[in-house]
């Protein structure tokens, strides 16, 4: 289903069907099943997300994202579980009303300007954004006037972003949306989900780009096959793959800093140490106030990927 396709959707929205959630929750997933015949796409998902928060949703191909993302806008129903979206059912048109969506698969008219679009999206929302302020949060404001079949791949996200926000979201979902953008869109459209969270706006965002998480979420969430493996801070998810990598002279014995707290292993190369640690600050400060000779110290905070690949093979 298009992204015109389901601004279009109108009438009342199917009964609710399940039961309430706090107010500061924007999201709720429990129990969670979605099958594609013999596939398992989800297999007891269970997911909450408060309002105001970017959450970055991780995950090898086949884990699940996008399908989520699906049960969460209403285009699926999942096989068992109960999904909420602002305290509603997700199929639901009031519901539907308060969220954007930018997808993978969109599609719009391709003979329509851009400042058509926006302005038609615009009117399909009970109080929408002005079509001026939206283009130029996008940064499409130069570009107001070329019709959609003529904009390049990053341009074309850039539209889609905008119409996902035209509505004057209190939700968006976001499924890969910087494919395609160099790398002067791709940060000022971080830049955009920034203000968009400071306003109180709930952004849940997929994407395959750990830079991107890593500098925009403020939680990660790991699926894979179909679960959540692990969800936290992206510190947080960092400190799980060792924290960081600190390499030192001194005289101090492995052995003995091997058995430090968050000390996950300790060696000597010559007259260095190289110490793997889930807080390096904790092991930087017993060296300094220990009896050793300290020199020549490096830290090298682990990247979000080398987490990301011990949680997913892991499970």
């Amino acid at each position: 289903m298009s992204l015109f396709q389901i601004s279009r959707r109108v009438g009342p929205g199917p009964a609710d069907r399940v039961g309430p959630v706090p107010p500061s929750t924007a999201v709720a997933l429990s129990g969670v099943v979605k099958r594609y015949g013999s596939v398992d796409a989800l297999r007891g998902i269970d997911l909450t997300v408060e309002r105001g928060e970017i959450v970055a949703i991780l995950g090898p191909n086949g884990a699940g994202k996008t399908t989520a993302i699906s049960l969460l806008l209403g285009l699926r129903r999942p096989d068992a579980g109960t999904v909420r979206v602002l305290g509603g059912d997700p199929e639901d048109a009031t519901t539907r009303a308060r969220v954007g969506a930018m997808l993978q698969e969109s599609g719009v008219p391709a003979m329509l300007t851009v400042r058509e679009l926006v302005e038609l999206f615009g009117g399909y929302y009970p109080r929408p954004r002005p079509a001026a302020e939206v283009l130029v949060a996008a940064g499409l404001d130069n570009l107001a006037d070329r019709r959609a079949g003529a904009l390049s791949g990053g341009q074309r996200q850039r539209l889609y972003f905008a119409l996902s926000l035209v509505g004057n979201p209190e939700l968006v979902f976001l499924d890969e949306p910087t494919t395609g953008m160099d790398v002067e869109s791709r940060r000022r459209f971080w830049d955009i989900v920034r203000e968009l969270a400071l306003r109180g706006t709930t952004v849940i965002f997929a994407t395959h780009l750990l830079e991107e998480a890593d500098a925009l979420a403020t939680r990660i969430v790991v699926v894979d096959r179909g679960r959540v493996v692990r969800s936290g801070t992206p510190a947080e998810i960092k400190a799980l793959a060792g924290g960081a990598t600190i390499r030192v002279r001194t005289d101090a014995a492995a052995a003995d800093v091997a058995t430090w707290p968050t000390v996950l292993r300790a060696s000597r190369e010559g007259s260095r140490l190289e110490i793997v640690a889930r807080r390096p600050e904790a092991v930087l400060r017993a060296l300094f106030t220990g009896p050793y000779a300290v020199d020549e110290v490096t830290v090298q905070e682990h990247a979000l990927e080398t987490a990301f690949l011990e949680l997913t093979k892991e499970s």
